[in-house]
């Protein structure tokens, strides 16, 4: 009875592989820890094409999927020791870093349609050439030398919006950038000065 006590082998502990597989991700960050780029490959290669699925279904653009990749491995490389192992495995962490990522692309694209879209309805019907149209209703031959004749009897701060829409071809949203004023001090200002300028064009038709 003994004997076959003393005989038997110890029990067989069966491990689950998804933990066999999350000690194997621990240690591979372990060793990007300490800059092994081979097991930044190996973890790149294991997770990249279910990470970069994920992305795809939220961000939807290819180009925008693969670039969220990038930013999320390369977070990866300059700081593993972002993981913590009480919130869970590594590839759940690999996984919420794509999603967090790809979910602020979405939010990114959503709000540049809409100040593109707030850009064009602020835009004026004039907003184009509004000097060119002056000239043209005056008839005035040579207009642009006519316009920039009259240029120089308006205000500086005036003359100089007018300039860059009608010489410059710019917006009066891109005048605002160039200048770094507000787009309601370009507005006026282009107001008062073409005000001016016509003025200054029927003077010279006279």
């Amino acid at each position: 009875m003994h004997t076959a006590l003393l005989g038997s082998e110890p029990p067989v502990v069966i491990v689950p592989p998804a933990e066999l597989s999350d000690a194997r991700d621990r240690d591979l960050l372990r060793q990007i820890s300490d800059g092994d780029q081979e097991a930044f490959r190996r973890l790149f290669r294991q997770y990249a094409p279910t990470a970069q699925s994920l992305a795809r279904r939220i961000v939807i653009q290819q180009f925008l999927a693969e670039e969220i990749l990038q930013e999320a491995f390369l977070a990866v490389w300059k700081r593993p020791e972002a993981f913590d192992s009480e919130r869970g495995s590594v590839r759940a962490w690999l996984m919420s870093l794509v999603h967090h990522r790809a979910v602020d692309a979405v939010r990114r694209e959503e709000a540049q349609r809409r100040r593109a879209k707030d850009a064009v309805l602020d835009q004026p019907v004039v907003e184009e050439d509004p000097a060119a149209t002056v000239v043209e209703e005056l008839g005035l031959p040579g207009e642009r030398a006519a316009v920039r004749a009259a240029l120089s009897e308006i205000p500086e701060e005036q003359r100089r919006v007018i300039e860059l829409m009608y010489f410059g071809g710019l917006s009066q949203s891109k005048i605002a950038e160039q200048l770094e004023l507000p787009l309601g001090t370009v507005k006026s200002r282009t107001l008062l000065g073409m005000r001016r300028l016509r003025g200054a064009l029927l003077g010279m038709e006279r």
